[in-house]
């Protein structure tokens, strides 16, 4: 079935693809089988030239990669440059660790000589999503490339043009023909797609239900995969939090990418000494984010959400938490007019069993959540089958780390900060957001074969 492009801004159609035939499939496996094995051959530095090639174009056409995210799915213009930023950052950072990362290592074990050294397995499938159409792809195709791997990208559908874009600025940074290539694939061929010879692993950044298809292929093939999918993070405020930098730092985590990403702060759960003050703040921030078109004439905060439907999803969580029992003190009504908009929206009174707590809401809706005490904090913090992100708010640093490192169940947490992602440290989640780690060293050596080879004593 075709492919479109759609501007979630006005719901107009921007471009239509043919969906790959079997045939070409076929042919372009073949051609990435070939351009890994000679990919595989070379040496560090020469996987590194393309890579940092790919850092320069990505600089190079920063406005231009901006202004088409905004089409495609909604990106305000300055946080889709921000993107294009880290993506030309991580690239250049990336091709010049992975030597180091991926480098022999040497063991001395019982009078013999034992060698560690991390090969490639072949070409891996990377399904990903629409909110960040760069930056997920770089995160996966830098390291992959760099320890000898091909790349298929099965990107959304929604991003298409996004994913030409990456195909074609990889084919002018000098990377070998076929071996990182764009699959204009319905999601519904991915299945059989795992369970192909060629394809060696897989990674998948997407929800948990997709996440949940796909592992079951990849296990079912008896194939390495990566998982980082939803998240309905916390972020626990204490009664010592300086109410202002939390209220900043969580407001800035929720509506990052209009509130569309899974490492967004979901859950902001107050205790009851500070809640008053932090509510009322969250509200006048909230309120003062300008929204709309963000290729229109002025500038916006929090651009539409990537679809209509993702919209009324949305506003069904809301709608539902309401009737729960929540109660709406900003925003919570759908727009009249064109576009997949939804304002800046926080709730109050927010509690288990409603879907505000127990769902990952993918937009600008924050979730107040009452706690009486710090033990009670955390408990609500860690009843979500999510564990992807997590952040906790306190005067006293030492307190904050002790409660992060030993009571979060996450893979990534903060403390007086919010949770990002940075190419230098691991990332991925626990539980239902997933497993397996991208970025820093374990994400280069995800994709590896790590052979252990025994040696005679000199």
């Amino acid at each position: 079935m075709p492919i479109e492009s759609v501007n979630p801004a006005d719901d107009t159609v921007l471009r239509v693809w043919p969906e790959m035939s079997d045939a070409d499939l076929d042919a372009t496996l073949t051609a990435a089988i070939g351009a890994q094995e000679f990919w595989a051959g070379l040496p560090f530095d020469e996987r590194a030239l393309p890579l940092r090639a790919l850092s320069e174009q990505f600089e190079q056409r920063e406005a231009e990669l901006a202004h088409l995210m905004a089409q495609e799915m909604g990106k305000p213009l300055p946080q889709g440059r921000a993107e294009v930023v880290k993506c030309a950052s991580a690239c250049r950072w990336m091709s010049e660790s992975a030597a180091s990362y991926l480098a022999d290592e040497y063991v001395e074990l019982d009078g013999e000589r034992v060698l560690l050294t991390y090969r490639p397995l072949g070409l891996v499938l990377a399904v990903m999503p629409w909110n960040f159409p760069f930056w997920q792809v770089i995160r996966c195709l830098a390291p992959t490339l760099m320890a000898g791997n091909g790349m298929l990208l099965k990107h959304a559908p929604t991003v298409q043009g996004c994913a030409e874009a990456m195909e074609e600025m990889a084919r002018d940074a000098g990377l070998p023909v076929g071996l990182f290539a764009n699959l204009t694939l319905d999601e519904h061929r991915v299945g059989r797609l795992v369970a192909r010879p060629e394809v060696a692993a897989v990674s998948l950044t997407g929800s948990t239900r997709a996440g949940s298809t796909v592992a079951a292929a990849a296990g079912d093939a008896l194939k390495k995969c990566v998982l980082e999918l939803g998240g309905s993070d916390p972020y626990v405020v204490l009664e010592d939090a300086d109410v202002a930098l939390a209220v900043q730092c969580c407001a800035a985590s929720r509506l990052q990418n209009s509130g569309q990403s899974c490492i967004a702060a979901k859950r902001f759960i107050v205790v009851d000494a500070v809640r008053e003050d932090f509510t009322a703040r969250l509200v006048d921030l909230m309120n003062s984010q300008s929204w709309g078109d963000p290729l229109g004439p002025n500038p916006v905060d929090i651009g539409p959400l990537a679809r209509r439907d993702l919209r009324d999803t949305l506003h069904e969580q809301v709608r539902k938490s309401v009737l729960s029992g929540a109660r709406l003190l900003l925003g919570g009504e759908l727009p009249e007019g064109p576009g997949a908009y939804y304002p800046p929206t926080v709730l109050t009174g927010v509690q288990p069993g409603m879907p505000a707590f127990d769902e990952e809401t993918f937009g600008p809706v924050a979730a107040v959540v009452p706690a009486a005490d710090e033990e009670h904090a955390f408990r609500l913090a860690n009843a979500t089958p999510f564990g992807l992100g997590a952040a906790v708010f306190t005067a006293d640093a030492t307190r904050g780390a002790r409660l992060a490192v030993d009571h979060f169940h996450a893979g990534n947490c903060a403390v007086n900060t919010m949770v990002m992602s940075d190419p230098r440290v691991p990332f991925g989640g626990i539980k239902a957001s997933g497993f397996g780690r991208e970025l820093g060293a374990i994400g280069f050596r995800e994709f590896t074969n790590v052979k252990t080879v025994r040696l005679p004593m000199a």
